[in-house]
């Protein structure tokens, strides 16, 4: 399916291809070349870039076209994860914050290192760039150059195009210019999904049109009395979204990639005060209440004119709706000249602002994880150059990497499965973070032990994955391999929680010196708590309640 684009359209793509480099040289030009300008644009970014940079840099295109995909084909539950984000959030600021800050760290590797072990911030660092190149980066560029199809572009062309407009600033301008960018993609999102949101109900006759085509529907699969599709809590037993695996596996890895993962976490280290940093935190929280409706409603919209016959677009393979294609669909059927290249600009956006963050990230770890470490005396301008060349190198390694995903040697649920992988060595990370602020006790060798467990447990249940057809349907291994993947996570967590508890109290405990900075054993300051971001963090919780009883179905 090709998304025809006019000359209007084509101009609004211009012009934010104009802004954003506009904004990125801006940024480039005040960076300065120091590394701590570089890495961490000074830590002098305020609440307001920070905020929108957490959202722009965790919404990706694949992210766009997933969660309408997803609520094309099974209505709000996918936002489970956009609102547990808005809870973990509010952790990062209020718990996570204060003690990175006051570390003075610049990569959570670090962080680690101070707390625990060397041994803790080479895992870290080693598991989170591998993770960056063959999972986040490449598959990023790999959407891109789908994407960049869609609007009748060749694959490799648009791929190499979007790699090079982002590496450029992103090599030169450091972190400030992916932080100020970001901000500006974050408007050019929003402002493309409210359209396609808008014109979608507009096409369909409102809301309770939507409302109607979707309880019939849920009558004709055979729920009685309810809406399926508005129903955000599902059964234990449901596949994709047991209620059990939401309200205690979700926040798991929420915390892992809000509150302990460089690519997110790096936009906090840079603020200017804690306060700062935590308003930036809770504005972020409110922004990821939007994808509900602005990209899950949506694909629930698309879903409903599909129905109605009213999305011609709409592809179908085997007599099945291809659910993954609901915003090129609508994007195509529903907006007018000049919208299109609107919400195009704004998939561009989503791309860009998580490509640059995760290279700046990824350049980031290497500099001062690797290189910086065993070359301490490494001077300001040397630490600069070694970010930029290792951001280019990413680029090149990420490219190389691209064709083994396009060319089938991996099979699509075998790349899947390498993106999930991510999923299960999480949860002893996040464990290690977590226990490790609130139970002083624990030590070095405590946490290697649960992070080596963690990874093989991880690593043993891929392999049990995507060799399940192989083993007897019913047996323990096959139960092991077939747990819902949010199941997993709580089970992994508990193990790694009492692996990391058992071993440090069986060995000897750190010094008060080591932890006093790093956990709630030491003088735990309370100042600089504003009252307004006491009120904002309730008023963002009793929404998220909200949303929870309203959907409840």
């Amino acid at each position: 399916m090709t998304i025809e684009l006019h000359l209007l359209d084509f101009i609004v793509i211009a012009l934010y291809f104009v802004l954003v480099f506009g904004i990125a040289y801006w940024a480039s030009k005040t960076a300065g070349e120091s590394s701590d300008n570089f890495f961490l644009a000074g830590r002098n970014l305020g609440w307001f870039v920070i905020g929108a940079s957490l959202f722009a840099s965790n919404i990706g295109s694949e992210h766009l076209i997933g969660l309408a995909g997803s609520g094309f084909a099974e209505g709000v539950p996918v936002a489970q994860y956009e609102i547990w984000a808005g809870v973990v959030l509010l952790l990062l600021g209020w718990v996570f914050v204060p003690f990175y800050l006051k570390s003075g760290v610049a990569t959570m590797p670090q962080f680690l290192e101070q707390r625990y072990s060397g041994s803790a911030r080479t895992y870290l660092a080693v598991v989170s760039v591998i993770a960056y190149v063959l999972t986040k980066i490449s598959v990023t560029i790999f959407a891109g150059g789908v994407v960049l199809e869609a609007i009748g572009m060749d694959f490799w062309v648009g791929a190499l195009l979007l790699v090079l407009a982002t590496g450029i600033y992103t090599i030169f301008g450091g972190l400030r210019a992916v932080a100020y960018t970001d901000m500006v993609q974050m408007f050019v999102m929003i402002g493309g999904a409210i359209a396609v949101t808008y014109f979608g109900l507009s096409a369909l006759g409102g809301w309770n049109e939507m409302w109607n085509v979707t309880l019939a529907a849920s009558a004709e699969a055979g729920s009685t009395g309810s809406n399926s599709y508005f129903e955000i809590w599902k059964p234990q037993t449901h596949p994709n979204y047991p209620w059990t695996g939401i309200l205690f596996g979700a926040p798991i890895l929420g915390i892992w990639y809000w509150c302990t993962d460089q690519f997110i976490v790096q936009r906090v280290l840079s603020a200017k005060n804690i306060q700062n940093a935590r308003e930036g935190s809770i504005f972020a929280g409110f922004l990821k209440m939007l994808p509900l409706f602005l990209f899950v409603i949506p694909g629930i919209i698309a879903f409903a004119l599909y129905k109605k016959g009213l999305l011609p677009s709409m592809p179908v393979l085997n007599g099945v709706p291809e659910s993954n294609k609901a915003l090129p669909a609508l994007v195509k059927d529903v907006l007018p000249i000049g919208l299109r290249g609107l919400v195009v600009a704004g998939l561009f956006a989503a791309l860009m602002s998580s490509l640059s963050s995760m290279f700046n990230s990824s350049s980031t770890l290497i500099t001062l994880d690797f290189y910086k470490k065993y070359r301490p005396k490494a001077t300001d301008h040397e630490l600069v150059q070694v970010g930029r060349i290792s951001t280019v190198l990413l680029v090149l390694f990420s490219l190389l990497w691209v064709p083994v995903i396009q060319s089938g040697v991996l099979s699509d649920q075998l790349f899947l499965y390498l993106q999930s992988i991510q999923a299960y060595i999480s949860p002893p990370i996040a464990a290690v973070f977590i226990l490790g602020l609130f139970v002083w006790r624990l030590n070095g060798q405590g946490a290697m032990a649960a992070l080596i467990t963690g990874f093989v447990l991880g690593v043993f249940r891929f392999i049990l994955e995507i060799s399940k057809k192989g083993l007897t349907e019913g047996s323990l291994l096959y139960q092991f391999a077939d747990m819902n993947f949010l199941h997993f996570a709580v089970l992994l967590f508990v193990i790694c929680s009492v692996v990391l508890l058992v071993v440090s109290f069986a060995t000897p405990p750190p010094s008060m010196a080591q932890v006093e900075q790093v956990t709630f054993a030491g003088k735990f300051e309370r100042a600089n708590i504003a009252v307004k971001d006491v009120v904002l963090s309730v008023l963002l919780l009793v929404i998220i309640a909200m949303l929870w009883l309203v959907l409840r179905g």
